[in-house]
C-alpha cells in the first residue's frame, strides 16, 4: 500500500454517546497509509470513542467511515486489561487476537515480546498474575502479534518504566503501516509522531494538523492568541458601532437608518467573530488533608522491617529497618515485574509480612486500574462513602467541581467515566478521605498533563506518610522524597 494512499477516511461523522451526549459533529479527516498520528483532546472528550468507530464497536449516528482496501485489518492495544480477560492464561489471551487456530502460537508470543522486552513470562500464567507494566505490554503485544494495517494504541505508556518505553517508541519508529496513538506523554509522542488530530470537546469537531507533536502543540498556541487578539479588535469595533448607533437614533429623522445600518453591520461583525478553542481546563490547587491522630498515637505509622522482589521468577529478600512517621515520602523504585504492585497491594492489605501498619491509620490507596472501585456506583456515592459524619453535599459538590466533575458527571456511574476522570475522581476522594498514610500506584496513568504539576504540588506539600510508585522522572523530581527504595537492587 503506497504512502499516498488513504487508509482511513471520516466523512461527515457525527457519534452521539447514550443518545445524550454529542461527542462528534460532522467530522472529516483522512489518515495516509504509514503515517503516525497523535490524537489529542481533553480527559473526556470522546477520543477512545473515535477508537470504537474505527474498530467498529460503536456506529456512528450519521456519516460515513471508510478504509481502502475495505479488508484494512484493525487492531487496538487497549489502556486496561479486560476483567474477563484476567482469568485467561497469557496463551488463551493470545489466542484470542486471530479467527483461526494458530499451530505456531507459542511461537508467535515469544517473537512478539521480543519486540517489547518482555521476558521470563510463562505462557501458562495467568494475566491477573502479572504487575501492571508486564499487562500492559502484553495488552500492547495482543495488538503488534496481529500486525495490522491500522495499529491504535490507547495509552500505551501506562504502566511501561523506562526501558519499556524506550522499546516501544523504537519499534513505532521502525512500523511501516499506519499508526494512531492516544497518549499524555508528550516526549514519547514527539518522538514519532508526523501529525496530529485535535478533538475539540466544546465543538466536537477534529481538526488535523502536519508536523511532529511539539510543533503542532506550539501552531495550536499560535492560533489561539491570534484569534483572541482578532475577537479582541472585533470587540472594540461592536461596541462602538452600537454605541454610535444609540446616538443616531435619538437624533431621529435620516440619522434612524443610518443608526440601523449600524446595528446591521454590528450584528455581522458579532456572527465573523472566530469561535476561539477552549482548551483543556486544568484541575484547581487542593490539598490532601492528613488524617488527627488521638493524643495517645506514638508516631509510628508504619514499619518496614524486610522487602521482597521477584527475579528469575524465584522471591529475594532483603533486610530494612525503617520507620514511617507523618511528613516521611518513599518512592518504590524497580522495573516491571519486580513486584513494586504487589508490594503496595499487601501493604494496603495489610496481609504481608515484612511491615506493620498502625491499627488506626487511615490508608489512601490509588491503584493503577481503579479496580477498587466499584463501577456500578455513582461517582458522587463514591466521595460520600469516605466523608466522615453526616452527608455534606455542598462539600462534595465544591471539591468535585476543582476536579473538573460537574452535577452530570457526578451522577453518573463510574464505569461511564473516561479513564482520566476516573483518576481525577480518585484525587477527589483522597482530598475527602483525610488519609494518614498515602499508597500511590502509578498516579499519572490516564491523566492528561495538564493535571500533572498540579497534582504534583498537592503531593509534595502532603504532611502525612505517602509511599509512590512511578516511572514518569519529571513528575517525580516535583515531589519530595526522603528515601527509594529500589526493589532492583535487591540480591
Amino acid at each position: 500500500m503506497g504512502q499516498d494512499t488513504v487508509v482511513l477516511r471520516f466523512d461527515e461523522v457525527s457519534f452521539e454517546y447514550q443518545s445524550n451526549k454529542k461527542l462528534l459533529n460532522e467530522v472529516d479527516f483522512s489518515v495516509r497509509s504509514g503515517s503516525r498520528i497523535t490524537l489529542m483532546g481533553q480527559n473526556g472528550a470522546g477520543k477512545s470513542s473515535i477508537f470504537k468507530l474505527i474498530t467498529g464497536e460503536a456506529k456512528p449516528t450519521s456519516g460515513t467511515i471508510s478504509r481502502t482496501p475495505g479488508d484494512a485489518t484493525i487492531a487496538l492495544a487497549h489502556q486496561v486489561m479486560p476483567e474477563e480477560a484476567k482469568e485467561l492464561t497469557v496463551q488463551e489471551f493470545f489466542a484470542t487476537a486471530f479467527k483461526e487456530k494458530q499451530y505456531n502460537l507459542d511461537k508467535q508470543i515469544k517473537d512478539i515480546f521480543e519486540v517489547v522486552h518482555l521476558v521470563n513470562i510463562p505462557l501458562d500464567r495467568k494475566i491477573k498474575a502479572l504487575s501492571g507494566g508486564q499487562q500492559a505490554r502484553i495488552l500492547l503485544s495482543h495488538a503488534l502479534i496481529q500486525n495490522p494495517d491500522i495499529l491504535l494504541l490507547d495509552e500505551p505508556t501506562n504502566n511501561l518504566d523506562q526501558q519499556g518505553i524506550e522499546h516501544l517508541t523504537g519499534f513505532l519508529m521502525m512500523y511501516e503501516k499506519t499508526v494512531i496513538v492516544i497518549s499524555h506523554d508528550a516526549d514519547f509522542l514527539n518522538a514519532f509522531s508526523d501529525g496530529v488530530l485535535y478533538l475539540d470537546a466544546h465543538t466536537q469537531e477534529v481538526e488535523q494538523y502536519t508536523g511532529n507533536y511539539y510543533v503542532v502543540v506550539e501552531e495550536i498556541k499560535n492560533r489561539i492568541e491570534r484569534e483572541n487578539k482578532l475577537n479582541a479588535r472585533m470587540q472594540a469595533q461592536i461596541k462602538e458601532k452600537r454605541a454610535k448607533s444609540e446616538v443616531f437614533a435619538h437624533k431621529g429623522g435620516k440619522l434612524r437608518g443610518v443608526a440601523k445600518k449600524m446595528r446591521e453591520s454590528a450584528q455581522e461583525a458579532e456572527e465573523s467573530i472566530v469561535q476561539v478553542r477552549r482548551e483543556d481546563k486544568t484541575i484547581r490547587d487542593f490539598t490532601i488533608p492528613t488524617q488527627e491522630f488521638d493524643m495517645h498515637f506514638d508516631g509510628k505509622i508504619m514499619q518496614f522491617n524486610s522487602v521482597s522482589a521477584i527475579k528469575d521468577g524465584e522471591i529475594v529478600e532483603k533486610k530494612l529497618e525503617l520507620v514511617m512517621r507523618k511528613n516521611r515520602h518513599i518512592l518504590i523504585a524497580g522495573p516491571n515485574g519486580i513486584g513494586k504492585t504487589t508490594m503496595l497491594e499487601k501493604l494496603t492489605e495489610k496481609s504481608g509480612e515484612g511491615f506493620s501498619i498502625a491499627d488506626n491509620v487511615l490508608v489512601g490507596y490509588y491503584k493503577q486500574d481503579f479496580s477498587n472501585l466499584d463501577y456500578d456506583k455513582t461517582a458522587y456515592d463514591t466521595l460520600l462513602e469516605v466523608m466522615e459524619g453526616p452527608e455534606d453535599e455542598h462539600k462534595i459538590r465544591a471539591t468535585g467541581a476543582g476536579f473538573l466533575l460537574d452535577g452530570k458527571l457526578l451522577a453518573s456511574k463510574i464505569r461511564a467515566l473516561s479513564e482520566g476522570q476516573k483518576g481525577l475522581l480518585y484525587f477527589c476522594r483522597l482530598a475527602l478521605m483525610n488519609p494518614g498514610l498515602l499508597i500511590l500506584d502509578e498516579p499519572t496513568n490516564h491523566i492528561n498533563f495538564r493535571h500533572l504539576p498540579v497534582i504534583a504540588k498537592a503531593l509534595d506539600s502532603y504532611k502525612g506518610a505517602l509511599i509512590m510508585i512511578s516511572h514518569i522522572p519529571d513528575f517525580v523530581a516535583q515531589i519530595r522524597i526522603d528515601e527509594v527504595i529500589d526493589l532492583g537492587d535487591i540480591k
